[in-house]
């Protein structure tokens, strides 16, 4: 999407009043013509298939290992003689700094390609799930789980990127809310191995940490098998090869890595706003996701009274509805567009709210279906939703960084719900304490609809114009590889082009970001 500051170092007073009267009729349907989802599908070739493969297995695993702490809280807590909200930090502090690990790893990625840092988040992974397990007391596992979420804040970028970046044009939007639900599908494998290991074994909740650190090195040699992304090749050859026009250089890496400082700073200084909007809508967006899940399965178990087979049963189902509502939302938003897409889960989802949390029997398991479809369906857009609004030259850090900032902001949601929660008792029951924490998730959720449908209405998105061209320009490029054309080669054009045009290059990929005009990776 193209960002034009008329003023500056700001937006002029035209533009902002031009965007303010144009919000509503931004939410015009593109109308989009939707193939059929087989026929998108079946244009991906051999490569791409990989790529998305690996990326969505790293994401579901990243899930996985995040969730194995929220499912596991009255286990750990029982453990260690402690509160239910004590252990919840574990949550909030993997989430503040999943922003560490965001910047570091996704400036690594920009820089030097998708490849060898995701293989480092990976490799992080199985060390910190195995020394989570061996943890003896709650400071050692809280320092376990902060060093965590540095490694798991690094793979969000490298893996989307990975996943998407390569897929052709028009399979991006079906993908993307495919993508998006590796995340239901971790807390989907997390909820059953936590049903088979944790009340079945010797060592319970320790178990479920020892058996999260396997699988990483399955995904490791996976992608260690794969080659670097088409588009991160093309783009480190087309700044190089521009680097070397404007300095009358050979190519080289320094070079590049000059070309991409300056690409990096030209980027934050003319996009500066559209980040601080980023991360205040993915702010909601986390929000939503945790606020309806991380203590969900404690109020099962300690409200409702649910023993370890029903609270799984609702879990899997609710992250079934997920899945579901990300993919079939991902697909449709193509036609309605992004925002519209994911205001109307927003509304839908505050309405079945009270279904939600008001039955005290297995009925959950529907209502649980409803609700998560709508809190999946409206994250199905937001991978190609942020890719297209980030500069090309820091895609991966903008959509790595924007989503874990918004994860940062939303850390404490599970923490503020448990520590309200506990100032709501219930009577107790064989001795242990028990709380209204349905309530407290119901007020928490209807304030965060609120909250992301007033940020999505105010925030921008690709015109249907911008994804015509950039569109054209993926294929294009497909199809020069397809013909046998070096992806060295094909930057090394784009280069030349650009430097014709005397104007930036654009990026390889139909991920776009985007302008005032649209002022909207996670």
């Amino acid at each position: 999407m193209r960002n034009h500051m008329a003023a500056g170092w700001f937006y002029s007073r035209e533009q902002i009043v031009r965007y303010i009267l144009t919000r509503p009729s931004s939410l015009r349907p593109p109308k989009t013509k939707l193939r059929n989802p087989i026929h998108v599908l079946g244009d991906l070739d051999r490569h791409q298939w990989l790529m998305f493969s690996v990326g969505f297995l790293g994401w579901t695993w990243d899930a996985f290992d995040f969730f194995t702490v929220s499912l596991c809280v009255t286990e750990i807590a029982a453990e260690f003689n402690t509160t239910n909200s004590a252990v919840s930090w574990g949550i909030t502090i993997t989430l503040m700094l999943r922003s560490v690990g965001a910047i570091v790893f996704g400036s690594l990625s920009d820089r030097y390609g998708r490849k060898w840092t995701m293989i480092t988040n990976l490799f992080l992974f199985i060390i910190f799930e195995l020394a989570s397990g061996f943890a003896q007391s709650l400071p050692q596992f809280l320092g376990v789980r902060a060093l965590y979420g540095i490694a798991m804040g690094g793979l969000y970028g490298p893996a989307a990127a990975t996943a998407l970046e390569d897929l052709p044009y028009d399979a991006r939007g079906l993908l993307s809310g495919l993508y998006q639900q590796g995340y239901a599908v971790g807390y989907l494998l997390a909820a059953i191995f936590y049903r088979a290991l944790v009340p079945t074994t010797p060592n319970g909740w320790r178990s479920l940490f020892w058996f999260g650190a396997g699988p990483p090195v399955l995904i490791i040699a996976y992608r260690w098998w794969l080659p670097e992304t088409n588009a991160s090749q093309v783009m480190k050859a087309e700044r190089e090869s521009l680097m070397a026009h404007n300095k009358g250089l050979g190519i080289t890496t320094g070079n590049g890595a000059m070309a991409w400082f300056r690409e990096a700073r030209t980027s934050l200084r003319d996009n500066w706003f559209l980040f601080v909007y980023l991360v205040v809508l993915m702010t909601g967006f986390n929000s939503c996701s945790h606020g309806s899940q991380d203590l969900y399965p404690t109020f099962l178990k300690n409200q409702v009274e649910l023993g370890a087979t029903e609270t799984t049963v609702i879990s899997v189902v609710g992250q079934l509805g997920a899945l579901t509502g990300g993919t079939v939302i991902g697909y449709t938003s193509t036609f309605f567009g992004r925002r519209l897409s994911m205001i109307m889960c927003c509304i839908f989802g505050g309405a079945v709210l009270p279904a939600y949390i008001l039955p005290r029997s297995l009925s959950l398991i529907a209502t649980a279906f409803v609700l998560q479809f709508f809190v999946g369906g409206a994250w199905g857009p937001i991978p190609i939703h942020l890719t297209e609004l980030s500069p090309p030259s820091l895609r991966t850090t903008a959509v790595g960084l924007t989503y874990q900032l918004g994860n940062l902001a939303s850390s404490a949601a599970s923490t503020i719900q448990a520590t309200i929660g506990e100032r709501f008792p219930l009577p107790p029951k064989d001795g242990v304490d028990r709380f209204d924490y349905g309530k407290v998730i119901a007020i928490f959720m209807a304030a965060v609809w609120v909250y992301m449908l007033i940020f999505l209405f105010l925030g921008p998105e690709m015109s249907q114009e911008e994804r015509a061209e950039y569109a054209a320009e993926a294929n294009r490029i497909e199809k020069m590889r397809k013909e046998g054309v070096s992806l060295t080669e094909i930057g090394v054009e784009k280069a030349k082009l650009a430097v014709l045009s005397d104007e930036p290059p654009r990026p390889v990929h139909s991920d776009k970001p985007t302008d005032i005009e649209h002022v909207e990776k996670v």
